[in-house]
């Protein structure tokens, strides 16, 4: 597949077909089972701002903030954020108190800046706005209304949204107020439930960016390593779907994490795909993984697969 400069919705930006995910580089064990160190998470995120991957994607809540302290340094350790790179974050509720207010947002963006050590971001999203009601965060002076603030002020280009439930995201993308929808966990090999909210996004003019195409993991070890997807137990059904997708990557000859990239990559849709990474290493491999050559006779029949997939197996 070619390696180029995508257009991100209607917005100025552009970004490469895939960004770093920041969330593994912070260290969050419980999600992913296993630490990352400091050092390591550090070396990690100046790797990926030395190389082909021109974007970087990270949360306030990632690691109570462990995943941007440490790409702040990482920008520090470069002489500041390149001109062509896209550094995202994120801004949601208090996790300790689960406060979701406007005020919390002002608090949030403040803090990430502070650790990223920027004064702006090219793109910021609100996150996980499932943990609040529509109402209350499009209320006057609430979340949607600060981060709309923030844009206007310039200390974000580019805003979107990003989520999980596709019914609750979706209702953001309606608003017509986002330039970025990204979806987690919902457009993957073996999950197909954010086909319509991609699809509504792109009519509204967004750009579309895909995250955790992984499933958190089981979509790059297999399920020999794993037996969860989107971060708890999967049902057997799923489980014996992506053995028959392993079964089909290894006749190919085709690894599976590099299967679970391209189908995400090769979706024209989908203006960046977001995989995590713990270690520099991963960040060529993933560029590797984007560049290989996998027939398109594969995806038709991992495709028959996942359409006999109810669409409850999996996160919505």
């Amino acid at each position: 597949m070619d390696w180029k400069l995508n257009e991100l919705g209607r917005t100025r930006l552009q970004i490469t077909p895939l960004t770093v995910g920041g969330a593994p580089l912070g260290s969050m064990p419980s999600n992913f089972g296993y630490e990352v160190t400091a050092e390591d998470g550090i070396a990690t995120a100046e790797a990926a701002l030395r190389g082909r991957i021109r974007a970087i994607d990270t949360s306030c809540a990632y690691s109570k903030g462990e995943s941007e302290r440490r790409i702040g340094e990482a920008i520090q350790h470069v002489g500041g954020l390149p001109e062509d790179y896209v550094l995202a974050t994120k801004i949601t509720r208090d996790l300790d108190t689960g406060d979701f207010s406007g005020e919390q947002m002002r608090r949030a963006i403040a803090g990430s800046l502070e650790r990223l050590g920027v004064d702006r971001v090219p793109l910021l999203y609100l996150h996980d706005p499932e943990n609040t009601t529509f109402a209350q965060a499009t209320a006057p002076g609430g979340p949607v209304d600060v981060i709309r603030e923030l844009k206007d002020a310039g200390v974000a280009d580019v805003i979107g949204v990003a989520g999980g439930d596709t019914k609750i995201i979706g209702e953001y993308v309606e608003t017509g107020f986002f330039d970025v929808l990204l979806t987690h966990n919902r457009w993957t090999l073996v999950n197909r439930n954010a086909d319509g909210l991609i699809d509504a996004a792109l009519e509204r003019g967004m750009g579309v960016v895909n995250a955790a195409v992984f499933g958190g993991g089981i979509l790059a070890t297999g399920t020999t390593a794993s037996s969860r997807y989107g971060y708890r137990e999967a049902p057997e059904e799923l489980l014996q779907a992506i053995r028959r997708i392993e079964g089909l990557c290894a006749e190919a000859d085709v690894p599976l994490s590099a299967a679970a990239v391209q189908f995400s990559v090769r979706d024209p849709r989908i203006a960046s795909t977001v995989v995590g990474v713990s270690r520099a290493s991963r960040i060529e491999q993933s560029v590797a993984a984007v560049e290989l050559d996998i027939p398109d006779a594969l995806f038709d029949e991992i495709d028959r697969i996942a359409a006999t997939l109810p669409t409850d197996l999996g996160p919505q």
